[in-house]
């Protein structure tokens, strides 16, 4: 029997999925994931279904570990229970060495459980790139946090705990996750094929990487967002949240434009590393043993819909890249099959044919890989915490917002002749019936995922139902 082939698996933080050169963006410099593009397959509609937090990204890495929907995590994932198998358990009991590095978002016994080794562990939801508080992997799942400095001693003698065993100063989060991943593969001489999770904290802010990559931009030249707004239109629900706030009101577009060049840059740095990271395996000559997957965890808003943030359903925040190369996968291939992150799971187990776990609800995309007809659903459902709801479907988009215990707002889309959601079609009479197709839908998945049994959920529609917005 021949040795199953290698996993790798690049996530990145808060990437969009319209942050890739060779998939229309020639505004952005990404020349090894246009690499890896072209050696596979990309999903060009992948999506998160939003988040019941503000910190969208705990709950989408909880869904993406275990292969659940929104409303069947623990809570908002800040924790991954037992009865719910992760990737890294299953490959593990079916043969594979599991290594990761990086941001890990959804407790620490579960990274134990997930992973048998790893450096550079960031335990947490952001940090300043250059002084990335980090654990070397303990078998005992200690992870004891250490004492350190207040870092603004000219004004406080204050200490306070870290949630690290080190932190490697003026190392970039970037470079030192890529490095360990490098260190990893050169030294691997186990006969296990293994897994490496890479989950990278760019291109999150703080928006901070080395000088040359912000030197490939200039924000003059950089188009502004033809959904670019000063301020989003009207109030959904969660306009002053954190994220919203690194851009002053009302937008401006020379700050857009600044904003959007540093974000370029991060993923430029980004893709730099991902490129070292691929030569390392060539070298290791596993390469074309190896399955890569590139994902990213969320999107981000950056001036569009006068917006910055990811909590919201539009596609800037809800769409990410999705890209699977290696051993049998078709080159250079498209799907715009209707899918998720928490896909990715039982994708996985079918390639390598392993038995898919009995927690998951996510759907295989193998099939989809294989065949570009293949659509896998008709719709997806998406939450953001108690105000907003939407469903989309192949060409249609209908947002719901509930805001102070009422429902505002209905926004219908018509995302093949608007991708950039400007026209909002609710309000014309001649949609009422598309609205209520899609309002039927969206029941259908509300009951199906359980939102409305959900904390925000039975606050959301119970609100609603006393009355629809348009």
């Amino acid at each position: 029997m021949s040795k199953k082939p290698n996993i790798v698996f690049f996530f990145t933080d808060d990437q969009r999925f319209n942050t890739i050169n060779v998939l229309g963006n020639d505004e952005i410099i990404t020349p090894n994931i246009d690499k890896l593009v072209k050696r596979g397959t990309t999903f060009t509609q992948a999506h998160i279904p939003s988040g019941t937090i503000g910190a969208i990204c705990m709950p989408s890495r909880a869904m993406l570990h275990t292969g659940r929907t929104l409303f069947h995590i623990q809570g908002a994932g800040e924790n991954i229970p037992e009865e719910h198998t992760t990737i890294g358990e299953a490959l593990q009991q079916n043969g594979y060495f599991t290594w990761g590095a990086g941001k890990w978002h959804n407790g620490k016994q579960s990274f134990n459980r997930s992973f048998i080794d790893g450096n550079e562990i960031f335990f947490g939801g952001m940090s300043d790139h250059w002084n990335v508080p980090v654990f070397n992997y303990d078998p005992e799942c200690k992870y004891d946090e250490i004492l350190l400095m207040c870092p603004d001693p000219m004004f406080s003698n204050k200490t306070y705990k870290r949630n690290c065993d080190h932190v490697h100063s003026g190392y970039h989060s970037t470079d030192l996750i890529s490095d360990a991943a490098i260190e990893f593969i050169s030294k691997y001489k186990n006969d296990k094929p293994f897994f490496m999770y890479l989950s990278y904290l760019a291109p999150h802010d703080p928006r901070t990487m080395p000088k040359e990559f912000l030197e490939m931009y200039d924000s003059h030249k950089i188009k502004l967002p033809e959904n670019f707004m000063e301020n989003h239109p009207f109030d959904n629900g969660d306009l002053k949240i954190r994220d919203e706030m690194l851009a002053p009101f009302p937008r401006t577009p020379a700050d857009t434009l600044r904003q959007i060049a540093e974000y370029y840059a991060m993923i430029t740095h980004l893709d730099a590393n991902i490129g070292r990271v691929l030569d390392a395996l060539e070298e290791k000559g596993v390469l074309e043993n190896t399955i890569i997957v590139l994902a990213g965890d969320n999107g981000l808003a950056v001036g569009q819909h006068g917006l910055f943030g990811k909590q919201n359903c539009y596609e800037h925040s809800i769409r990410v890249p999705l890209i699977f190369a290696g051993p049998g996968i078709p080159k250079n291939a498209r799907s715009d099959a209707l899918v998720y992150l928490f896909d990715i799971f039982p994708t996985l187990c079918d390639m390598i044919e392993i038995a898919i776990p009995p927690s998951i609800e996510g759907k295989s995309l193998v099939s989809a890989i294989n065949d570009p007809n293949e659509k896998v659903r008709k719709s997806l459902y998406f939450a953001y915490t108690r105000c907003q709801r939407a469903i989309k479907s192949q060409h249609y988009k209908l947002i719901e917002y509930v805001v102070n215990r009422r429902p505002t707002h209905t926004q219908l889309f018509n995302l093949k002749n608007d991708p950039l959601e400007l026209n909002n079609l609710a309000e014309n009479s001649e949609f009422s019936d598309k609205i209520e197709e899609l309002r039927r839908e969206m029941f259908r998945l509300r009951d199906e995922w359980d939102d409305d049994k959900s904390r925000w959920g039975k606050k959301f529609w119970k609100a609603f139902q006393k009355g629809k917005a348009i």
